[in-house]
């Protein structure tokens, strides 16, 4: 009778629905940040929060690059961006939510900003030119891509030879933060890696974030 049951419950193992048997740290995206939302990505804390002077930094950015601000939102670091690229470089700020784009586009022309290239993608595509960009730059929108395989592709496809990709997600341990909204070194890596990208490092000198940079490399097959 023993080994019956075991060999009948070795056997509902095998025949389990692939849902069951993935890695029980699958993540769930979160959901999209809503419009209503937006006062909160330009709060008065989130400078001192955040530092994005030390994402700046690490993108070492100059006069004439051409940067692409995936999940740009209200514009809290396109304008930052079009003024480290300016008077030659140009941003492309992309964004699901023409809500969000309308408000961009007003901070933008408040602060005389000229080199901001507004763009309305879609969940499976951020509508960006291919092999354009020397930097990509996505801050706590990775978490919140629906279709993240087709959107990492066109990323990759979206870079200039030798261009990179700076990421910015929350740390797993910023517990205020809802746990949708983080990601650990090992979820970013898990997805990345595999979607034909090459770590070149990773900076943890933000208070609450932590910036992968990326770069093209070869898919893995397998």
């Amino acid at each position: 009778m023993v080994a019956r049951i075991t060999l009948l419950l070795a056997l509902m193992a095998c025949s389990a629905p692939p849902s069951l048997q993935t890695d029980e740290r699958a993540r769930v995206p979160a959901q999209v940040i809503a419009p209503s939302s937006a006062a909160w990505l330009e709060r008065a804390t989130r400078e001192e929060e955040e530092r994005p002077e030390i994402v700046l930094a690490a993108m070492k950015l100059k006069n004439g690059d051409v940067v692409a601000d995936v999940g740009a939102g209200t514009g809290f670091y396109t304008r930052r961006l079009a003024r480290a690229v300016a008077p030659n470089g140009m941003v492309y700020a992309n964004d699901i939510q023409p809500e969000m784009l309308a408000i961009l586009r007003e901070k933008a022309a408040a602060e005389k900003l000229t080199n901001i290239i507004p763009i309305l993608g879609a969940e499976r595509d951020p509508k960006l030119p291919e092999r354009a960009f020397d930097w990509i730059l996505l801050v706590d929108v990775y978490h919140e891509f629906q279709e993240p395989a087709p959107m990492l592709a066109a990323i990759r496809r979206a870079l200039k030879p030798g261009g990179r990709v700076a990421l910015v997600e929350y740390r797993e341990t910023t517990t205020h933060i809802r746990r949708e909204h983080r990601m650990s070194k090992d979820e970013v890596l898990r997805e990345w890696l595999p979607a034909g990208f090459r770590l070149v490092e990773i900076i943890e000198e933000m208070p609450m974030q932590r910036m992968y940079v990326f770069e093209a490399g070869r898919r893995r097959t397998s």
